[in-house]
């Protein structure tokens, strides 16, 4: 269900629509027509709005839509047994929400903003319904889930055995690409994530996250205003992530 502060703008603007959308190339299949890309934008009904730390869906609730990032930056929060909440996803503009819940049938996690952010809802029975009649939209998901399990699993490499400095390098050039493959800077960006959902998400504590980014300004590979980041030596960062970087086994 929505969170308490989601807002609901039903009935997109067509000056707001997907064929308008700076972002459509990263929601919409290239291979699609004029024609046929005018009734993917029709599919999409609502346009969702989000204030800092609302919930977008909750962990456990019934799959019902997919959601592209129109603005805005959300994460994931799943709870394990115990009460242990793991930041468990990530998303920047032009990302979809929700494909990790097609199977289970239900959001396997929480899904809140972590700034004022606009989404685009895409019911999934309509999307289906129209997947009947453009077989593209059927491969364009295959390949999103396919994408996004390969990218887990690199990204589970990653952090398997590695020091703090090699999994945040990885993590900053990962973000780098993000911005990079929307037309931003791939060097200077805002990134409105604390030292505690850093940590969370590579699996390092915040006083971890603090000591590494301190020791990447006194080595001059970045600056940190904020949430503002520069990236000052991308060359460096890129040796450090592609090490192996692995934590010496005790004898």
């Amino acid at each position: 269900m929505p969170g308490q502060n989601t807002k609901r703008h039903a009935g997109v603007p067509r000056d707001s629509g997907c064929l308008s959308c700076y972002l459509k190339a990263l929601c919409i299949p290239a291979n699609l027509s004029s024609c046929e890309k005018q009734l993917f934008s029709q599919v999409v009904t609502t346009c969702v709005g989000l204030d800092k730390r609302a919930v977008l869906v909750s962990q456990g609730a019934r799959f019902d839509s997919l959601y592209a990032v129109r603005t805005g930056f959300l994460k994931q929060e799943t709870a394990l047994d115990g009460a242990e909440q793991l930041l468990t996803a990530l998303w920047f503009p032009g990302d979809i929400i929700g494909s990790d819940a097609i199977g289970l049938g239900r959001y396997p996690g929480t899904v809140s903003a972590l700034e004022s952010s606009t989404l685009c809802k895409l019911p999934f029975d309509s999307f289906l319904a129209l997947a009947h009649e453009l077989p593209q939209l059927y491969q364009y998901l295959h390949y999103n889930l396919s994408l996004a399990m390969h990218e887990e699993r690199m990204s589970l490499h990653q952090l398997l055995c590695r020091t703090a400095e090699a999994r945040l390098a990885c993590f900053l050039l990962s973000i780098s690409d993000c911005f990079r493959r929307r037309g931003y800077s791939s060097r200077h960006f805002r990134l409105p994530l604390s030292r505690q959902d850093i940590g969370n998400y590579l699996g390092l504590t915040q006083e971890t996250v603090g000591r590494t980014l301190a020791a990447y300004q006194a080595q001059r590979l970045l600056r940190i205003e904020g949430r503002e980041y520069q990236l000052l030596d991308l060359s460096r960062l890129e040796q450090m992530a592609s090490s192996t970087g692995r934590r010496q086994k005790r004898r």
